[in-house]
């Protein structure tokens, strides 16, 4: 495999764990919203990733991108809060069904992925220098 197919493949991953830590950036930021009907609740979002294979080479590896960024089907939560300006005839506000935890677990797996990506374009662009050093 050529090394410089690695930066392509790595730099693919980096991408899409980029979408996928702003896709749980506006969940987070997002979760805590109100609203004064289910239809108005922020959904959260998930990023779906697909393989990218090389038409060319099928043994060198393939990349990655983002297939499809899919939104929530679960029903949204509702809060008694009367003096909500937001909320309906029974007091009540439509808050989406978004779990902390399990957006801080998919940003640390996004966070770990993307890091190790960077690694590998590091240790990649090290043994190029190396092997340019050999012939000194």
């Amino acid at each position: 495999m050529s090394s410089f197919k690695l930066f392509e493949i790595a730099g693919s991953g980096m991408s899409a764990e980029s979408t996928r830590l702003n896709a749980v950036a506006s969940n987070l930021a997002n979760a805590n919203t109100v609203a004064g009907r289910p239809e108005d609740v922020y959904r959260a979002r998930a990023v779906i990733f697909e393989e990218v294979r090389s038409q060319l080479a099928r043994d060198e590896g393939s990349a990655v991108r983002v297939s499809q960024v899919v939104q929530s089907d679960k029903a949204p939560l509702t809060r008694y809060e009367p003096g909500n300006p937001l909320a309906n005839a029974e007091g009540y506000v439509f808050v989406p069904d978004i779990s902390a935890v399990e957006q801080m677990v998919d940003m640390i797996s996004a966070s770990r992925a993307y890091k190790n990506n960077v690694e590998v374009m590091n240790t990649t662009r090290d043994l190029m220098l190396a092997t340019l050093r050999l012939g000194q």
